[in-house]
Order: C-alpha cells, then structure tokens, then sequence
C-alpha cells in the first residue's frame, strides 16, 4: 500500500463531498428557478462545474439527484435547528419554522411535487418528519394508546400535516404567509390534541 494513500483517501473525499453539494445546491436553484423538476442534466453539472458523469457516479440520475437535494435542504435548514417543541412556545416556533423553510423554497418544492418526484418526496419527508411526531404521540398518549397506537396516530398526523403542507405550497396565495399558516397549524394542533387526550367515558 503506498505510503501516501491516507493523504489521498481523506482528499478524494472531501472532493467527493464538495461535488455532491454542488450538485444538489445547483440542483436547488435550477429547479426552482425553472418551476421544473425537469432540468437538464447537462444544465444541474455545469451550474455545479462537475461532468455529467460525476452527477451520475454520485446520485445515479437527475431525479434521485433532486429528491437527495430536497432531503439534505430539510435536513440542513429545518431539522437541524428546529426548536424543541415539547412546550406550547417551542411547538408554535417549531411550526414557524416548517412554515417559513417551504415559503422560502416554494418554487423548488412547488415544481417536486407537481412532478413525477411527488410520491417518492412525500414518501422521504414521511421518513423525516414521522420520528419527531411519534415522540410528540409518545409523550402525550404512550401509556394509553401503547406502541402500535402511538405508531398508528403518528402516521395519520405526519400524512395529514403533509397534504396540509402539500396543498399550501402548491395552491396558496403568492406571496405564501408563514405567519397565517403556522395560525392555521396551531388550530387543527390544539383541536387534535384536546380531542385524543380526552378522557374517555
């Protein structure tokens, strides 16, 4: 084995990472700047300044390109700052939050989900958002509705904020009202939560 080999590993690497975030950065702005997921391969690598072939070593195609691209935009500037929401304040700004990230990238995630990426990004965020809201179901009804109860309701809650979501970001008034929305949210929040934690008779 060369001796320089743990010199070039730890290089290729960080050029490997820093292509990938070009990529999906270019892969952001191009389609939100078309209001199409449609984008030329070409177009998404030179925006990048890598080859197609880079773009296709690393992702496959333009479409896993895209919904990576989404995922890692979620990840980076809503998931790893969300406030914790497991106070009345903390679940407002929570919601904020959700609410001004898909404002902010409305035309990117407007043209996802009206294309042929919507079922396989709705399906990822799914996996995204589903763990934060079984914690939410656990701490409120865990002893009473027990494992697969707290699963079940979790799901219902993530799909239904997502076509909430969904239907916002593609049919709402431009421009979208974070602030409203989030009022909205509460709403439907504060009913669902006073109907499941309801004592039975």
């Amino acid at each position: 084995m060369p001796d320089d080999w743990t010199i070039e590993a730890p290089a290729k690497d960080r050029r490997v990472r820093r292509s990938r975030a070009a990529l999906m950065r270019a892969a952001v702005e191009l389609v939100g700047a078309r209001d199409t997921a449609a984008v030329p391969v070409s177009d998404i690598a030179g925006a990048a300044d890598v080859s197609r072939q880079v773009l296709y070593q690393q992702f496959g195609d333009r479409d896993a390109l895209v919904l990576e691209a989404a995922l890692d935009l979620v990840r980076r500037e809503l998931l790893d700052d969300l406030p914790d929401d497991a106070t009345p304040d903390g679940e407002r700004a929570s919601m904020l939050a959700l609410a001004r990230h898909f404002a902010a990238h409305r035309r990117f995630y407007r043209a996802l989900l009206t294309g042929s990426s919507a079922f396989a990004l709705n399906k990822a965020l799914t996996g995204l958002f589903l763990p934060l809201n079984r914690l939410h179901v656990a701490r409120l009804l865990g002893r009473r509705l027990g494992t697969q109860g707290v699963e079940d309701l979790a799901a219902f809650l993530t799909g239904g904020a997502a076509a909430l979501v969904n239907t916002w970001v593609i049919e709402g008034p431009e421009p979208l009202d974070p602030e409203e929305f989030t009022g909205r949210l509460m709403r439907i929040r504060t009913v669902v939560s006073t109907m499941i934690t309801k004592e039975p008779r």
